[in-house]
């Protein structure tokens, strides 16, 4: 017989994003993906809905940004911070919470300067335009964007932020590239690119891009008819991305693992015919996909 192996510790990821009580966006959708890999989450929510606001009617109210300072104020006098691995942030709602999630970043990175910050610069999609107040895309930009690690726009953020056009691969790229140079200094500088759909791709799929300073990765998938378009995916490929990354240090089995996670989500979506995706059903799928996807290198 074979003695038992000692227990470890899971990683802690401070996680500060919206929340909906009936679906899955937000934290609702980051959360369990994020356990299923083996993380301790520690929620912070931004805003508290009765669901999310593509049904066009909700209920609930946005937080003050001082909650997320207060929050961190109660869990810092646990003696914890030390323990949290990183940061992850979502929609911020107002001006005054992308300054807190900044400033809970700098706590976190006090305690443990090693801590990685994830920002998912939820501003936006196409078809929607621009979803959030008219202030936010400048001040992510400018507060937010300088304290990430890595950063996980779709395709319509990766434009509005840097203001070039993706369309082509070789697009993608070079704005992927203009937004790394912009992130944290010593940092990974990591940019993954979600929902891309480009000229020059087979017709029929959907990307994600992954640009580092060692290369670019490209992950494809078969695009899923899904009208409307289920909201929280790109809140799951955030975390899965996120959590894959924290767990292997490397960014295209990250990017493998996630974008297959996501896949087969979107598919049991799919064929359940649900509005809102399926996150419970799918979760034996975070961890080890029933069918990966390869990250094809392509610099």
């Amino acid at each position: 017989m074979t003695a038992a192996s000692t227990p470890s510790l899971p990683l802690n990821i401070l996680s500060i994003q919206s929340w909906v009580s009936y679906g899955h966006v937000g934290n609702a959708a980051a959360t369990l993906p994020l356990q299923r890999l083996g993380f301790e989450v520690w929620g912070v929510n931004t805003v508290q809905f009765s669901n999310h606001t593509g049904y066009g009617a909700w209920t609930g109210m946005v937080f003050p940004p001082e909650l997320v300072s207060e929050i961190l104020d109660g869990i810092e006098a646990r003696g914890v911070l030390p323990t949290c691995n990183g940061v992850l942030s979502g929609y911020m709602g107002s001006e005054g919470t992308v300054e807190e999630v900044v400033r809970a970043v700098r706590r976190v990175r006090e305690a443990n300067p090693a801590a990685l910050y994830c920002c998912d610069p939820v501003m936006g999609d196409v078809g929607r335009g621009v979803f959030v107040r008219p202030e936010l895309p400048d001040l992510i930009a400018a507060q937010a964007i300088p304290a990430a690690d890595i950063v996980t726009p779709n395709q319509f953020e990766l434009e509005l932020l840097t203001g070039h056009k993706v369309a082509t691969l070789t697009q993608a790229l070079e704005a992927a590239k203009v937004l790394r140079g912009r992130l944290r200094a010593g940092g990974p500088r990591i940019v993954v690119v979600t929902s891309m759909v480009r000229s020059d791709a087979p017709e029929g799929s959907i990307e994600t891009l992954a640009v580092t300073g060692e290369g670019a990765w490209l992950c494809r998938t078969p695009l899923i008819p899904l009208d409307p378009p289920r909201n929280g995916t790109g809140d799951a490929i955030a975390a899965l991305f996120y959590g894959q990354y924290l767990k292997t240090g490397r960014v295209a089995q990250a990017l493998s693992l996630s974008m297959s996670a996501l896949y087969a989500l979107l598919d049991i979506t799919h064929q359940l015919g649900t509005r809102e995706i399926q996150l419970v059903a799918a979760q034996n799928e975070y961890a080890q996909p029933s069918h990966v996807f390869p990250a094809e290198r392509v610099e």
